[in-house]
């Protein structure tokens, strides 16, 4: 059994972040390593961490639940360096790895859909509908596409940046621009992915029959 890191397409802002903090990820992996923590447990500590950061937002207290996400998201790429650094990779602790994210995600906005609704601010609500409708078809058409062998790489708002809309905003208490921005650039991600796949798609009818 063989767990993937996710491995972003070069040139992207994920593959970026990853090459830029290498030097830092991998001392704290095989310091966690030491402890006997192994990947899937970071990735359940992660989610753990977003849940409180969650709890945080759904009551209002925005710059201390943004601070949580900030300390929270380097663990999802920690799991990944830590399954690299052990030699242990898993194809589960891959799907793991992945399902997890998008719970993180859902999670996060639901903290603030519940603050919102409990102010009866019906706006803000539907825009987190529509922030995780869309961060979550990002994945899935990425997902769906390359079952069908198509090649999807990056997009405007994939997760990282998704990440770094959210955390400022937060910590600037303006969690409503942030949604504005998601709920929009998100499901335009999505599209932009699926016009990609009906390119290639194209690309592949046009070429001469064998």
């Amino acid at each position: 059994m063989v767990r993937t890191e996710k491995q972003p397409p070069k040139g992207t802002f994920t593959d970026f972040l990853r090459a830029r903090f290498k030097g830092v990820l991998d001392p704290i992996g095989v310091f966690f390593i030491r402890l006997g923590l192994t990947p899937n447990s970071v990735t359940w500590l992660g989610l753990a961490g977003i849940f409180a950061a969650a709890l945080l937002l759904a009551y209002g207290h925005f710059f201390w639940g943004g601070v949580v996400v900030l300390v929270m998201a380097p663990l999802d790429a920690l799991d990944g360096t830590m399954a690299r650094l052990s030699g242990k990779p898993t194809r589960f602790g891959g799907v793991l790895d992945s399902v997890v994210d998008r719970f993180a995600e859902m999670i996060l906005i639901g903290g603030l859909v519940f603050y919102y609704l409990q102010q009866n601010e019906w706006l803000p609500v539907f825009l987190g509908y529509a922030a995780a409708g869309g961060s979550l078809m990002v994945s899935y058409v990425k997902a769906r596409a390359e079952a069908a062998q198509f090649v999807v790489k990056g997009g405007l708002l994939t997760r990282v940046e998704r990440f770094v809309v959210l955390i400022p905003f937060l910590l600037l208490r303006q969690p409503l621009i942030a949604l504005w921005i998601l709920a929009v650039l998100a499901n335009f991600t999505a599209l932009q992915r699926l016009w990609l796949v009906y390119q290639q798609s194209r690309k592949e009818e046009d070429l001469p029959k064998a």
